[in-house]
């Protein structure tokens, strides 16, 4: 129905950049809210960045200053912008997004399958 696909992980050394990828495809009337969420190896998932369909932001106090999300409307992209990585980012990165898929029906969250991040010398 929508599917969620991210690019753009692997491997980088600590002080490097790495720009994610997500796009939404599918049965899409509207898309709202989208995200990243990120999960460490033992630890819960966690927010990482949000970002409304009118551009509203918010982050994680861990990585403000440092990563940048954006998304391309007509592109139903989102982007993260990493910078400054260090090695407690990483983690397996996961899109979400708020889809409506018809004007008669209320949204839903969809996750994406996950990219590996992994910062490291």
């Amino acid at each position: 129905q929508v599917q969620l696909v991210e690019s753009g992980g692997g491997l980088v050394q600590p002080g490097g950049s790495l720009r994610l990828s997500c796009a939404a495809s599918g049965t899409i009337w509207h898309v709202n809210d989208m995200g990243w969420y990120r999960q460490a190896p033992g630890k819960e998932r966690e927010l990482v960045a949000r970002i409304t369909g009118g551009g509203s932001t918010n982050y994680a106090d861990s990585v403000k200053g440092r990563f940048t999300i954006s998304r391309d409307n007509a592109k139903n992209t989102v982007y993260l912008q990493m910078n400054s990585l260090t090695p407690e980012d990483t983690a397996v990165y996961y899109c979400n997004a708020d889809v409506r898929t018809s004007y008669i029906t209320t949204s839903s969250y969809y996750w994406g399958q996950g990219t590996q991040v992994t910062v490291s010398s």
